[in-house]
């Protein structure tokens, strides 16, 4: 039988798709904004046939239903990480949390610390040979689709057909939706003078012909507005955003100067408009492969004069960095910032940069603090973070005693903060600043 039979014979509705799931299973959704939205609509429209399904994925751009409160009869979600839909019922109780590094969850499902019953993924149409492209996002769901006793796919014309290791024949699909939808998107953040302050620091660590893992959010996209006048860069990056098209479309990043993967912009997933869904579209400059390459630190560290962009919620004297919680409350996850952290640092030539505005809360909170807050999680160690970045400045902890850690962040903190921070330091280390 040829694909195309094959193709019309998985054919089904949305509501027979589902139905070939059962209570009790574990079932992995397709990440960010490449959640197959006709498929999750269907599991909340049947309801009433589930009991206990554990629902698993990292983040969720959609509407996440599955964890309203009406719903904790039918759904468990198991979070990889809170997102801004499923962050509160985590902190409720009413989802759960596991813990992991963005690139060992292909491993979970693959040696059975979390099987996989059933996968739900969202696929561009298939090529002339039967194969489907998962798009935008490969990451975990790749692993989850090939470990899964059930593979539903929702084909959508809108997804673009990504290179590298993305794609899925039509034969290892068993059940097949056909839906056209746009896909989500996500709006490029607001940059504001803070933003670009931190975006110049960052900027002034970066050499020509460096290859940058780029974060989500505002201070990324403002550290790329300070690169224009630099030369040869590339990209290897658990994701990006719109903010890169600009200096691609300029030349700035054309991958040249790559001694691994060269010519070649590597990412495992990507988050943005239109605009950006279309560049990565059948183009072979930008190659997509599942998270446990992309995210390995072994890998990572393969590229020369690697650099690293996140951010984090708190950080003490000591350079501890808390990334994923206040206090108690899980906010988020770790996803790939240690990874890269760690990755940069063996790099030859290669850096990491933790950036953060200096306050929260309107500037009633200072984010380098003394000690971090009661329940607050360690999402990077001390002993691996290297530059940190704020809009007052850069602070390099390698290398650095505690005392001398302590007053390179002081430096760089809120002047309205700097005199109670040098009081504990003092304290702290019994001597003066």
């Amino acid at each position: 039988m040829n694909w195309k039979e094959l193709y019309k014979e998985k054919l089904v509705s949305p509501d027979e798709a589902i139905l070939n799931i059962n209570s009790k299973n574990r079932v992995v959704v397709a990440h960010a904004c490449a959640e197959p939205k006709i498929l999750i609509d269907a599991l909340i429209k049947n309801k009433e046939n589930f009991e206990n399904l554990e629902i698993v994925h990292m983040v969720a751009m959609g509407k996440a239903q599955y964890v309203n409160d009406n719903m904790k009869k039918h759904f468990v979600h198991n979070a990889l990480f809170a997102g801004a839909s499923t962050r509160k019922a985590v902190q409720d109780g009413r989802a759960d949390f596991t813990t992991c590094y963005f690139h060992e969850v292909p491993k979970l499902f693959r040696d059975g610390h979390l099987p996989v019953d059933a996968a739900l993924i969202q696929t561009s149409l298939p090529d002339e040979h039967g194969n489907c492209s998962m798009g935008i996002s490969i990451d975990y769901i790749k692993s989850a689709a090939e470990n899964a006793k059930v593979v539903i796919a929702q084909v959508n014309k809108h997804m673009p057909r990504t290179m590298g290791d993305s794609f899925i024949h039509i034969s290892d699909i068993d059940h097949i939706v056909e839906h056209a939808e746009p896909l989500i998107e996500l709006n490029p953040p607001k940059i504001g003078e803070i933003e670009k302050a931190i975006g110049k620091n960052c900027a002034s660590l970066i050499e020509d012909g460096s290859t940058l893992q780029l974060g989500i959010g505002a201070i990324p996209d403002a550290a790329l507005l300070f690169l224009k006048d630099k030369k040869d860069l590339g990209i290897h990056s658990e994701m990006i955003s719109d903010g890169v098209l600009e200096l691609v479309k300029s030349g700035v990043i054309n991958n040249k100067a790559k001694n691994f993967n060269k010519g070649k912009m590597v990412v495992t997933f990507v988050m943005g408009t239109k605009a950006l869904y279309d560049y990565v579209d059948n183009n072979p400059l930008v190659e997509f492969y599942p998270v446990d390459y992309v995210n390995d630190p072994v890998i990572i560290a393969r590229n020369d004069k690697m650099i690293s962009i996140n951010s984090c919620v708190q950080l003490d004297l000591t350079g501890q960095v808390c990334s994923e919680s206040i206090g108690y409350n899980q906010i988020s996850g770790v996803g790939g910032q240690v990874d890269f952290v760690r990755g940069a640092t063996m790099s030859r030539g290669g850096k990491s940069i933790i950036a953060i505005p200096s306050t929260a809360a309107k500037g009633k909170v200072s984010r380098i603090v003394a000690v971090l807050d009661e329940g607050a999680v360690v999402t990077t160690s001390r002993n691996d973070v290297d530059y940190i970045v704020t809009e007052y400045g850069v602070a390099r902890l390698k290398g650095k005693t505690l005392k001398e850690r302590g007053r390179a962040l002081i430096n760089i903190a809120h002047p309205d903060f700097r005199e109670d921070l040098i009081k504990n330091w003092e304290k702290r280390y019994h001597c003066k600043f």
